[in-house]
């Protein structure tokens, strides 16, 4: 395989937001020690001759401590509370309340259902509101949740952060919301706050971010822009192609094709394993207002605009849910990935409180001569014996013996291996995988991981199980042949370009469009959100025939984003490629007549 130089792979995509609609003090913004005077400043100008009352809701992961510090040194007379400390629940109680959510399991909990007043007490929120009606100086509620504190606020302000970069703090010994657990398992905090709090807390954010005055984004320096500008950038974003921040993470099967094509930086001792560049629930989103930069967890602009970005019938089905992930997996120069199975839809909402499952795909980007892929069983497997060489696996007792039970497909460029849930699989060594699937991505039941320990030393969780409920052994050569293999049919062509159609199977409900061209080649959403990789070429420009938006480029192998809104738009060739390819997918039975 000859892999790429580093290219012009953008790792820093950004949403304009247009200045024309906002008024000069909305195109304002502050950073760094300039945020917190900028906020007591606005505060002071609502409230006239009256002491002014600052309300900073955050989301769980964000510095309240810095928060707190920050408005205290710029207003040193003001009487800043954290309403965490005054009203939450401790420790143990809120443990006891979420148990049911979190479970024993490592990985593994339950939808929580919780609102954010479950955490709270009553008469504690009551007695902090009249507190702040009676007083007479400068007040400033900082923790999440202080907009439960029902007073009428001079400075509303969310201080946000994007899930990746919460991940990131745990690993660096941060604590989940309200619990002492820096040394915990990564595994198992990133499970309370996928389980609980990311829920709790995206349905309580979802109507602040209507009315706050700012957002506070807290993922580094502290950069404080208008809620106007936010509203701005979103409704933006919600009606022309975008990008989301990807970011890249190594894994003990890591390979070396991201690191060289995109050119990031090495890791002594480590390869690059994932990269999610449309997983909106973990992405980022990057707005620029009055040339500062801001970022923001992508799901404000799901959680906010759903039916332009979604489209009326992908929203009916999924509400503001991002049903739609792309991902890379690279294991070029790396290794196999774990042995795996994903839990079919009725498992999964019995068992995890989960409304779809994670049906996917691989398509190979690259691929060295000898690449492979494992998917579906080998005729005549019986899974009682199976099953019982999986368990001796995990007890360490006998390695297990991949390639008896399943099927082994050889995988080149641009092959698509379609994988409905249920399905046993693994990309071999050797590949780069563009990972198109449905988005409940932590729902992987592995069954054999090759005798490896994760990067922290530690064995990776098997789920054997969770696994062998959802297997289904019918799916053998044949029906892996006749199904998941080599589905790709042609659909349609014009001059300068051809379209095929390579998935999904019919059992998921993503379908999958591959488009050959040397021209420009017109493209429609009809009513649902597109989303696109440029698998083929160097660069495109994505135009709408009405001039609705400007020119959107993309690079080779970037990830990109045409919300339902967009309707009518055309891929232009860009660059000095002899032909490009982009591979499109989106939710089926989903466009409009």
């Amino acid at each position: 395989m000859q892999i790429n130089a580093p290219g012009n792979y953008d790792r820093a995509p950004i949403v304009q937001v247009p200045l024309d609609t906002l008024t000069e003090q909305q195109r304002a913004t502050s950073q760094g020690a300039e945020v917190y005077p900028a906020i007591w400043q606005y505060a002071h100008e609502a409230a006239g001759d009256r002491s002014a009352l600052v309300v900073v809701d955050s989301y769980p992961g964000v510095d309240n401590a810095a928060i707190i510090d920050g408005l205290k040194q710029a207003n040193p007379t003001a009487r800043v509370i954290d309403v965490e400390e005054r009203a939450a629940l401790g420790e143990a109680e809120l443990t006891a309340l979420i148990a049911q959510n979190l479970t024993d399991d490592r990985v593994f909990g339950i939808m929580s259902h919780h609102q954010l007043r479950d955490f709270y007490r009553t008469s504690e929120l009551s007695s902090l509101a009249a507190d702040v009606r009676d007083a007479e100086q400068d007040i400033a509620l900082v923790g999440w949740g202080a907009t439960l504190a029902e007073v009428h606020a001079d400075a509303l302000v969310l201080a946000d952060l994007p899930r990746w970069e919460i991940q990131q703090r745990y690993r660096a010994g941060a604590s989940n919301w309200r619990t002492h657990n820096p040394d915990e398992d990564i595994l198992r905090k990133y499970k309370r706050g996928f389980f609980v709090e990311w829920r709790v807390a995206d349905n309580h954010k979802r109507p602040l971010i209507e009315r706050i005055d700012f957002l506070l984004d807290t993922t580094h320096e502290p950069k404080l822009i208008s809620g106007a500008a936010v509203r701005a950038g979103l409704a933006t974003a919600a009606r022309q192609p975008f990008r989301l921040v990807p970011f890249f993470d190594p894994g003990p099967w890591g390979g070396v094709w991201m690191e060289e094509t995109v050119g990031l930086e090495h890791i002594e001792g480590k390869k690059y394993a994932w990269c999610f560049d449309c997983v909106p629930e973990e992405n980022s989103l990057l707005l620029e207002v009055s040339g500062t930069v801001v970022e923001i967890p992508s799901m404000d602009l799901v959680l906010t605009h759903p039916r332009e970005l979604l489209g009326p019938l992908t929203f009916a089905r999924f509400g503001a849910e991002f049903p739609i992930r792309f991902d890379f997996l690279d294991t070029v120069e790396g290794g196999n990935l774990s042995l795996q199975v994903h839990p079919l839809t009725d498992y999964i909402q019995r068992t995890f409180g989960m409304h779809y499952t994670q049906d996917e795909s691989y398509y190979l980007l690259d691929a060295d001569a000898d690449a492979k892929v494992y998917l579906g069983l080998k005729e005549g497997v019986e899974p009682e014996a199976m099953l019982a060489a999986l368990a001796r696996a995990q007890e360490g007792e006998e390695l297990f013996d991949a390639e008896a039970y399943v099927n082994v497909f050889p995988a080149a460029k641009h092959d698509h291996f379609l994988i409905p849930a249920g399905t046993v699989h693994a990309s071999g060594s050797g590949s780069m995988v563009l990972e198109i699937s449905a988005t409940p991505y932590i729902f992987t039941f592995k069954l054999w991981d090759w005798g490896r320990l994760g990067l922290d030393g530690k064995p990776r969780p098997i789920h054997l199980e969770h696994g062998s409920k959802n297997i289904q052994f019918d799916r053998d050569t044949a029906w892996t042949t006749a199904n998941l293999v080599d589905q790709v049919q042609p659909v349609d062509k014009g001059e300068g370009w051809r379209e095929e159609r390579t998935g999904l199977h019919e059992l998921e409900f993503i379908e999958t469009r591959r488009h050959w061209f040397t021209g420009p080649v017109d493209h429609d959403t009809a009513g649902t959100v597109n989303v696109l990789n440029l698998v083929e070429g160097d660069v495109v420009r994505v135009e709408s025939p009405s001039g609705a938006f400007d020119p959107y480029e993309v690079h080779y192998a970037e990830t990109f984003v045409v919300p339902a809104a967009v309707g009518a738009y055309r891929i232009v060739p860009a660059g000095d490629s002899a032909e490009y390819g982009t591979l499109k997918a989106y939710v089926r039975g989903t466009q409009l007549d």
